[in-house]
């Protein structure tokens, strides 16, 4: 078959799985990182002949796609912030609601003297590396229950050449938080979807990416916010921030357990016009 045949086959059967432009742009992923071909290259050489071994990458992607295993686990790397991040099963794949966050993080911190972060949860590294690279000077510290994830953040830290304090450790046990020290921004996208939405989340996420970094109890759909919300009495410095991604149904809870513990908060919408960020900030 020709590379233009394959193309077209590739994509099609792809649609019983992914909307026509989500097939379309896997596709041409696929394609760029694992036979080094482009679009062009097809609109070009549409009768040029794939090797043996490049076929079998391509059947064993389309395999693993119908399976809905993420492309972004098939090619080993994901887009975030204008980086590139190695990911695998082991952690997130980085969402462009993230890319929000970060953006917030990094506005209030070009605009005040706060340098000390703390983030909660770091899986890939993506926040605490995209906010290093904006902001050389910040010392940010980032913890993970995870070993395996915190593997992966410490080479995203290497590659992109950002020098992050990466620590696991178990947050929600507060007998550990002694280890830690007082930061002048906590920054988290924790765990928040309550176990009883499992049903309904698409398969190509609840087949592949770590639960524990997704699902929170049905009876504690607040518990990371309100651990974050105790840690803060004692290593958030006053007039302090925090910045948090959060389930969208969940924008006003949120924001009055903050308030009730005496924060000032501001209630972000994402690019979906969901609820998604709060940023809290320390009155005192």
């Amino acid at each position: 078959m020709t590379i233009k045949e394959i193309y077209q086959l590739f994509r099609r059967k792809l649609l019983s799985v992914y909307s026509e432009n989500e097939a379309e742009n896997i596709s041409r992923m696929v394609f760029e990182s694992l036979a080094n071909i482009s679009l062009s290259d097809i609109i070009t050489h549409p009768e040029e002949i794939l090797e043996a071994e490049t076929n079998i990458k391509l059947e064993r992607a389309l395999k693993d796609l119908l399976n809905y295993k993420p492309v972004q686990y098939i090619l080993g790397n994901s887009s975030f912030y204008y980086l590139l991040f190695k990911v695998n099963e082991a952690v997130l794949i980085p969402r462009p609601e993230t890319e929000e966050l970060v953006t917030a993080v990094i506005h209030f911190l070009k605009n005040n003297p706060c340098k000390k972060i703390v983030e909660i949860g770091t899986g890939s590294g993506c926040i605490p590396v995209s906010i290093k690279k904006n902001i050389p000077e910040a010392d940010i510290t980032s913890l993970d229950i995870s070993q395996s994830a915190l593997s992966i953040a410490k080479e995203n830290a290497v590659n992109n050449h950002s020098e992050i304090n990466l620590i696991e450790l178990d947050f929600l046990n507060e007998k550990y938080w002694h280890l830690l020290g007082i930061y002048d921004v906590i920054v988290s996208n924790p765990p928040y979807i309550p176990q009883r939405e499992y049903a309904s989340i698409d398969n190509h996420v609840k087949l592949f990416e770590p639960s524990t970094a997704l699902f929170v109890p049905n009876s504690q759909p607040l518990l990371f916010y309100e651990k974050i919300t105790a840690f803060a009495e004692e290593h958030l410095t006053a007039n302090g921030k925090i910045f948090v991604e959060i389930h969208e149904n969940f924008g006003n809870q949120v924001s009055e357990l903050f308030s009730t513990n005496g924060f000032s908060v501001e209630l972000i919408k994402d690019m979906y016009e969901k609820d998604r960020i709060v940023i809290a900030t320390r009155n005192q």
